[in-house]
Order: C-alpha cells, then sequence, then structure tokens
C-alpha cells in the first residue's frame, strides 16, 4: 500500500485515488495567489514530499493542468484543477539485512543511529552489504519513498571506522529539510578526537579547500581549487604526547575533520590514512614508543566520535539535541592517557 499523503492546507478542494500502481490526487484551487510557481504549490500541499521530487513528477508528464502538461514555472490561478499521479516507490535493489542498531530516537520521519565503528553507512565498491543501510531497510517498516524508492534518505555520512550520531530521513520532506539546516549551517555537529601534540592556539578555525588527491585517488587533501571547508576545534585536555580535541563542523566535505587536523600538524591519533599510525613528535623514549603501541593495540582505528548531534524536526519544529558517549576503544585509551601508566 502507497504511503499517505494528506493535503496541508486549505487552499483547495481536494480527493484522493489509489490503485496498485498509482496515488491519484486531484486538486481545485480555491484561493487567489500572487504568483505563486506550481512546484511551490504542490510541495506546499501534499506532506512528505520534495520540491526535487515534485519537480520530477512534473517532467514525466504526471502532473496536469486543465487536463494539460505543464511546466514546473506555471503559475497556479484560481478554480485550476491540477491532478497529480504519483507511481508506487520502487523496492529498493539493496538487501535488507537484520543487523542490530543502537537506536537512540525514532518516529514516523526520522532515525537518529549511534553507528559504530566498522560499519559502513551505504553499500559501496568493496562493501555490498553489511551496511547501515542494509539494517536499516529491515528495521524501517514505515519508510514513505526516497525518490520514487523505497529506501532510507542519507542526509549525512560518517566514514566506516569513525563512531557516533547519524541522522536518516524516512521520507523526503524530512530529507529535504533536514539537508538544507546542514547546508545552511543551522544543525550541530560536535565530533571529538584525540590527536597527536598540544593544539596551539588552544581553540581555533581551520579553513582550508578540499579535494582529491593527486597522488592517491582514494584519499583526499588540501588542494588548490578544491571545495570550501572549515572547522572549528579546541583542546579539551593535553597529554604528555596527545590532546583530547573538540571539533565542530562549518561545512560536511569527505575526510574533512582528519584532512584538517592533519594540514594543522595534529593527526587524529590511529588514523591510518593521514598520518596518526605514525610517530610525530621526534625522537620517543622507549617506554614512550611502549605506551604508544600499546594505545595503538586497543584502537586499530582513527580515534574520531560524533559525539553531539542537534537539529530542528522537520514536522514538529522541535529542537533535538542528542549526546554520544565515546565507544569502548576510545574511552580505554582516554582512561589510560589520564593515567598516563604507560
Amino acid at each position: 500500500m502507497l504511503p499517505p499523503m494528506e493535503p496541508k492546507s486549505s487552499n483547495s478542494i481536494y480527493s484522493t485515488e489509489q490503485t496498485d500502481d498509482l496515488r491519484i490526487l486531484n486538486f481545485l484551487v480555491r484561493t487567489h495567489l500572487p504568483d505563486q510557481r506550481l512546484d511551490l504549490w504542490l510541495v506546499q500541499q501534499i506532506a512528505g514530499i520534495s520540491r526535487n521530487r515534485v519537480q520530477g513528477l512534473i517532467s514525466e508528464s504526471r502532473v496536469t493542468v486543465g487536463g494539460k502538461v505543464v511546466k514546473q514555472s506555471y503559475l497556479v490561478k484560481w478554480n485550476d484543477e491540477i491532478i497529480v499521479r504519483i507511481p508506487r516507490p520502487r523496492p529498493s535493489p539493496l538487501i535488507a539485512q537484520d543487523i542490530p542498531l543502537d537506536i537512540r530516537f525514532e518516529d514516523d520521519h526520522l532515525v537518529v543511529v549511534n553507528k559504530p565503528a566498522g560499519m559502513v553507512v551505504h553499500p559501496a565498491c568493496g562493501h555490498p552489504d553489511g551496511t547501515l543501510v542494509n539494517a536499516l531497510l529491515h528495521h524501517c517498516k514505515d519508510l514513505a519513498g526516497i525518490g520514487g524508492e523505497m529506501r532510507p534518505g542519507l542526509v549525512h555520512r560518517l566514514d566506516m571506522d569513525t563512531s557516533g550520531l547519524l541522522v536518516v530521513a524516512k521520507d523526503e520532506r524530512t530529507l529535504s529539510s533536514l539537508s538544507r539546516q546542514f547546508r545552511e549551517k543551522t544543525s550541530e555537529r560536535i565530533y571529538k578526537a584525540i590527536v597527536w601534540g598540544h593544539p596551539y592556539p588552544q581553540q581555533g578555525r581551520i579553513e582550508a579547500p578540499l579535494g582529491r588527491s593527486k597522488r592517491d585517488r582514494k584519499a583526499f587533501g588540501v588542494v588548490e581549487g578544491g571545495k570550501e571547508a572549515a572547522t572549528r576545534y579546541e583542546a579539551l585536555e593535553a597529554f604528555e604526547l596527545l590532546s583530547l580535541v573538540e571539533l565542530q563542523l562549518e561545512t560536511g566535505r569527505t575526510h574533512q575533520i582528519r584532512i584538517h587536523m592533519k594540514y594543522a600538524g595534529y593527526p587524529v591519533f590511529g588514523d591510518p590514512l593521514y598520518g596518526g599510525r605514525n610517530r610525530r613528535l621526534g625522537p620517543l623514549t622507549t617506554p614512550q614508543r611502549a605506551f604508544i603501541a600499546k594505545l595503538f593495540d586497543i584502537l586499530p582505528r582513527q580515534a574520531l566520535h560524533a559525539a553531539m548531534l542537534g537539529f530542528d524536526h522537520p514536522i514538529t519544529a522541535e529542537h533535538h539535541r542528542f549526546e554520544s558517549e565515546f565507544p569502548d576503544d576510545i574511552q580505554q585509551v582516554l582512561d589510560l592517557l589520564r593515567g598516563e601508566d604507560g
């Protein structure tokens, strides 16, 4: 059965029909509108649909006004008869898998997940299944469809070996709203990391453009002409060789925190791709080498965790703020550093 799409305002007379393959929405405009475009008007009328999806339906000739196919820029008028034919969302080609998830919040529109290190977010080359998306396809029985496909909507991602909080949309309107909040920097994303050295000054802003590395196509780096990227940091605790820092994203580029910290001279501890598993501070004593080796044994990945996530709920407008404690491996390293018992 197709997900319900109810009218959101009283600007029209509304009726709906449903077949096995289509939901047919019928509107009769009963208000005078100041030059409002068809695509924008429909977004306001239909719950759970994005402007991109509406524009796609119009371009596919699934929207008619007075029985005629029109452009998305058509200006809606009094007494227009508008029919929207929405096809049933296609089944996802991905496999639903019963994989345990740490769900921190869920309702009809979104789900907040605390992702463990080692889990890939979306199937890709080398990781065809076993991902967060595969797990969500099994867990979420109320997906409304994204872009005409029955799948969860990824608002943002975390690297495979970065742990912490993610929000995932169940419908197009939620995905569009959350994506806009991330793009316009009205959401909150705070990470915590253990890094090499002692950042100076203790708080600041790293701004450097990012792009794909010319030497290693699997990696990214600071490149001239790359995409704008900015990260704020604050050192919270200093240890003999390492520091605990808090980081806040102003942009959301691939590997942004890991690259920016390396660029600043303070790579994320344990990061195998961006200098975090190399000795960074000159010659180490035998006890220091043994202590670092012990920490590496505990933490075979980068010490980076998405610790806080905040956003306004796209439907209720309520502000949500979630926090996630360090996973065991980072917490063990931090306990040893605080004891400096190496």
